[in-house]
Order: C-alpha cells, then structure tokens, then sequence
C-alpha cells in the first residue's frame, strides 16, 4: 500500500470512527429521538446538520464536474438548489413545524384525513428517496474505488456496508449530530484545495472566490484557440428552456424534499424552523460559492498542464484514475501529444482528482477524500432515516398496527435501512447516470410529487383530499413518464430529463385545483387547522377568532 492510499485511509478511517462514535453516543432510545431527535435541536446546530444533510455527494463530488464540463448552462445546478431554501424556508418549513408531526406522509394524512393519501405519499417517499440514495452510494464507489485502486463498483459494495452499519445505529438524533461534524469535516476538505489552487495559478493570491473570474477570461482564450465553445458562452451545450426547466425543478424538488423538510421538524418552534433554514443558507453558499472556482481551475489546469503532454509521459495519478475507468485518453490522430479533445474526463472525479492534478500533497488528496465520504454519507444516512420513518412510522405504525410498542417500530425502522440500503447498492453497481443526473431526477420526483400539494395544503383552505390524491398521483406519474420518455429522445421543448420537474409540478398544480374545486369542500375543522398554521405558535385560530395561547382573545 503506498503512502497515498495510507494517508488517504487514515484520515477517512479517522473521521468514520468520529461518526460511529457520535451515533452511539446518541443512540435513539425512543421513537421521537429515531424520528424528530426530539426535537431539541438548537437553530444554528440544525442549520449546520441541514448543510451536511444537504451537501450529498452530488454537491460535493459532482457539482463543479458539472460546471467544469457545461460552464455557464452547469449554473442552474447552484442557482436551482439554492433558491429552493428560500421556498422551503418562508412558505413552507415553519408552518409544517407547527403542525407537529413526524414525516411528510404524517402531514398529508392527518391534513387531509387520509389514510390513502399518507400511503401514497408514503410511497412516494421511498421513490424519491431510493433514487436520491443510488448517487450517494455511486459517489462513495468513486471514493473507495480510487482510495484502494479498484473498479468503482467494488467501492460502492464497500460503501454500502459502511452506510448501513452507521444509519442504524442513532436515528434522527444520532444522524444530526454526525451531520454537524461531517459538514465541518467536507467544508474543509472543499476549501483548501481551491486556495492551494489560486494561489498556484495567480502567482500568489489565496481568495478564489476574487481570482477564477481572471482564469474564465483565460479559459475563454485557449477555447478561442482551440475551435470550441467558449466555457462562460451561455446555452451552448443546453438549450434556454432545458436550463430554464433544470433551474425550475431543482428549486421546487429542494423545498419538497421529505429528507430536508423533516430536519425542520427537529426543531422546537417555528422561529426556531427559520432561523434553521437562515443557517442552513449560510453554510451551503460557501460550497456553492466555491463550486465555480473549483471548476474554472480544474479545467485551466488540465487545458495547460495535462493537454499538451506526450502520451508516454502523462502524469502518474492519471494511470490511477484510468483504473477506476472514469478517465479516458486516446490519441485519436495519432501524434503521440495528448491533445484536449482526447482528453475524456468523467464528472465525477473532478473534485476527487483536482488535489492530484495540482500536485498539493498527499495530506490533502487524503483530506478530500475523507470530505468526499463525509458528504456521501451525511446525505446517506438522512435519506435512511426518510425511507425507514415512511415505512416503520406512516406504514406499519400508521396503517397497519397502530399499537406496536416502541421497541417494535424502531426495529421495523432499522430492519427498513439495512434493506434500502442493500438494495439501493445493487442498483448502484451499475448506475443508470452521472450522480448529478440521477439526483436531478429525485429532484423532479419531490417537486411533481409534493411541492403543489404541500403548499396549497398549508395556504389555500380550499384544497381537499380528493385533490391530494389526484395531485399527487397525476404528478408523480407524469414526473416519471417525462424521464422515461426524455431518456429514450422523446422530449418536450428540448427539456431534458432532468428538468422534468418543469412538466410535474404544473399538472400537478392544476389537478388538484382542479378536482378540489369539483369537489366538496373539506370540513370546516380543517379549514381552521389552515388558517391556524399562519399564525406563530403564541396563537391559535379556532372559531373564527385569533386566540392567545393563555385562552384570551387577539
């Protein structure tokens, strides 16, 4: 084993038994410590836990992949996720905080008095969570793979030991807790390799965020040079309406998310939910804002110091990468130079390699990828928990027996994450896109599934359960078919896949208007429990009136 590979291990073996350590010490004893970590997390700890729950592989490892690879058209990925928390946190966090449940299902059964709209919801859950899962799992094959030099494949299978061994052990509670120390942990390792990089290719300046505008300009120029698309030229490779319907979708499947709704519901008031979702801005922009310079240095780094080279004399880490299968040379015309065009890098690994490409030591290389495991399994084990509360919590408990004891409903939850997870693995063996494309896809899931039925179950009144149903059913259904469709060439207005949110969201929405107007309207408690929810916790709407919670009139 070599001193990479020593370092690397090290550090990675170092910060799994930080988790597992934390998640024993905060073992859940009872179901709300499982579910909701009791709801006694702090707004800013919240915050940062919601960052790790947030930055999955995806935004970690695949992100400035994607930039680097798309330029300009790759913003909507950053623009999209971003913008979505600003939706969750003022339209509808703090009111499904107040409502005081477990899931989301829990929510769209009791507002609905439905207990088939909380088992599709509940189905839907899984859906969306599984397929968000599959990119966390081939995100820590990349890792793995790398770390011991072997296919990515293998490194998922061990990736899927690791995960479900850790989500096991503490539930909601446990998870939050580990998600504090692995955003610290993945936020590091994503920082210092752009300072490095700055200070290497701008003779000395360490802020990227000030010096990747003046390395786009150059990037521009060898682009000239070279015959190509110009990287910061817009809608070269998409089309104004797939970035548009990427953006779109991304935002509405961020405020849909069940994984990223229930952190909220750990919380103990609504204040408390947003002031959580502030934090959580704070923490995700410096990786969002980071991603394009990761990117632009990436790519100027390989256009100026791997393009160029004589096929016989590449770098020795590319050999290392070439084993894992996600980098491909190929000296297309035959003059022994490696010239960009035959240059195939994957997405993927870009973050990954980026330590190795810019020759900044093995401490650092170990550190990314001890960063890069953080995010894979900060976003893994919330999604765990999602798929286990769907399942133990709105299925078994809710619908099939509602008086397990509390030792029967964690085991149904534990049983439900070693299952999901090896399943989730098999599928990731041989993952069917890119980790952005198949997030982007549990994206558009969320958003057709839930984003009109929570926010016309929390602002209109009106919104009954026949509507929900029908909603949910038409945009789930609807969400599928386009990427179904959109992966064999059928599309829409050149909206890909991965913007098939732009296609769910809207037949949703006018379905459930549109059989809820046809309808009879809910009863009149549940219009009450609506109104209710506008109001802060110091407040409660009953009987036509706004009432102070010591039982005076407002």
């Amino acid at each position: 084993m070599d001193s990479q590979m020593l370092v690397s291990l090290g550090l990675i073996l170092v910060t799994f038994a930080l988790y597992i350590g934390i998640s024993i010490y905060n073992r859940a004893r009872a179901t709300s410590d499982f579910y909701v970590a009791s709801r006694g997390i702090p707004p800013m700890w919240n915050g940062m836990a919601i960052g790790g729950d947030w930055m999955s592989a995806a935004s970690f490892i695949g992100m400035a992949g994607t930039v680097m690879a798309l330029g300009y058209d790759g913003l909507p990925y950053i623009m999209g996720w971003t913008g979505g928390f600003l939706l969750l946190t003022f339209l509808l966090a703090p009111q499904l905080r107040k409502y005081g449940r477990f899931t989301v299902p829990e929510f769209i059964g009791d507002r609905f008095e439905s207990n088939t709209a909380r088992l599709i919801a509940a189905i839907a859950t899984v859906i969306i969570s599984f397929t968000y899962i599959i990119g966390q799992l081939s995100g820590s094959g990349v890792v793995i793979g790398r770390l011991f030099n072997i296919p990515a494949a293998y490194g998922t299978m061990i990736g899927v030991v690791i995960i479900a061994i850790y989500a096991t052990l503490g539930g909601m509670k446990g998870v939050t807790w580990t998600q504090v120390a692995q955003y610290m942990i993945l936020i590091v390792a994503y920082i210092i390799p752009i300072i490095f990089m700055s200070f290497q290719v701008t003779g000395g300046n360490p802020l990227p965020w000030l010096t990747y505008g003046e390395i786009v300009d150059k990037i521009g120029q060898i682009d000239r040079e070279l015959g190509l698309s110009e990287y910061f030229a817009p809608f070269t490779e998409s089309d104004k309406s797939q970035f548009l319907a990427l953006m779109f979708t991304l935002m509405v499947g961020t405020s849909a998310l069940p994984h990223v709704i229930v952190r909220f519901f750990t919380v103990s008031t609504m204040k408390a939910a947003r002031w959580s979702g502030a934090f959580a801005l704070l923490f995700i922009g410096i990786l969002y804002l980071s991603a394009p310079a990761y990117a632009a240095f990436s790519r100027f780094i390989l256009m100026t110091q791997v393009a160029g080279s004589p096929m016989d004399e590449l770098p020795a880490w590319t050999q290392s990468w070439m084993d894992t299968g996600l980098l491909k040379t190929a000296d297309q015309n035959g003059d022994g130079i490696l010239q960009w065009t035959e240059l195939s890098v994957g997405e993927d690994i870009v973050v990954m390699a980026t330590p190795e490409i810019a020759q900044l030591g093995l401490f650092v290389i170990g550190l990314v990828a001890a960063g890069a495991m953080a995010a894979a399994l900060s976003t893994a084990g919330g999604l765990l928990i999602t798929i286990s509360s769907s399942f133990a919590h709105d299925i078994y408990y809710r619908l099939i027996k509602p008086d397990a004891s509390d030792a029967k409903r964690l085991l149904a939850g534990r049983i439900a994450i070693v299952l999901s997870t090896v399943i989730a693995g098999l599928v990731a063996l041989d993952p069917p896109g890119v980790i952005t494309q198949i997030v982007a896809w549990a994206f558009a899931l969320a958003g057709g599934t839930f984003f009109p039925v929570l926010f016309l179950g929390i602002w209109w009144k009106r919104m009954n359960t026949q509507g929900a149903i029908a909603g949910m059913l038409a945009g789930l259904g609807c969400t599928l078919a386009y990427i179904f469709l959109a992966m064999s060439g059928i599309t829409l207005l050149g909206i890909q896949d991965t913007g098939a949110g732009l296609i769910g969201v809207p037949i949703n929405f006018l379905v459930c208007i549109l059989v809820s107007k046809n309808t009879p309207a809910p009863p009149q408690h549940l219009q009450d429990d609506v109104i209710d929810l506008r109001y802060p916790e110091q407040m409660t709407y009953k009987d036509g009136e706004v009432w102070i919670n010591d039982g005076t009139q407002n």
